[in-house]
């Protein structure tokens, strides 16, 4: 009578030892995006990203799309180097941007908007700089809302307007920043 319920623990025990066995074997194939690679002497993460050299954003000097780059570039930089600065270049980034804006709510009565919606649209191409090839092509891209104050707070309504694009760029600049991150570490 005792030996259905033995067998049922000697099984449960071996498939506790099976899972068990495939996890260790299994946990030396990954590693953690942030963690600090082997003692294969290759560079972490952190440098690896400081050691791309994102080039200037193509807008027309004195245009809102000009403001716009350079706040994605900045918030890029900033993402990349954690504000201390830029090492020997391995990689070039080239961004080229393209930025929206449309009415999402208006005012059947006055016609005017009430809420609308701002865009970014990125192509981007990480380059390596031994060979010249290019090594990563991606887009990005982000929709930010914001409200439109009334016609009397027209200083408001620029602001609101300022602080959708910022939010914008920099939402394109982690999605960047996690693309060449994931590129870096794994090589795809």
């Amino acid at each position: 009578m005792w030996w259905p319920d033995h067998r049922a623990a000697l099984g449960r025990l071996l498939r506790s030892a099976l899972a068990l066995g495939s996890a260790g074997l299994l946990a030396a194939c990954f590693q953690p995006l942030y963690g600090q690679p082997p003692l294969s002497g290759a560079p972490t993460l952190g440098n690896a990203l400081a050691a791309v050299d994102v080039q200037q954003v193509d807008a027309a000097r004195g245009s809102n799309d000009a403001r716009i780059a350079v706040e994605l570039r900045n918030a890029l930089l900033f993402d990349l180097t954690g504000g201390e600065g830029s090492i020997a270049p391995t990689h070039r980034l080239n961004i080229k941007m393209i930025t929206s804006r449309s009415a999402l709510i208006v005012d059947p009565q006055t016609g005017r908007t009430e809420a609308e919606v701002t865009g970014i649209d990125v192509k981007y191409t990480l380059t390596e700089l031994a060979t010249g090839r290019p090594v990563v092509n991606a887009t990005a891209f982000a929709r930010v809302s914001s409200d439109v104050p009334g016609q009397q707070q027209r200083f408001a309504s620029s602001r609101a307007r300022r602080d959708a694009e910022d939010r914008a760029a920099k939402v394109i600049a982690e999605q960047i920043r996690s693309r060449l991150a994931s590129y870096l570490v794994a090589g795809t």
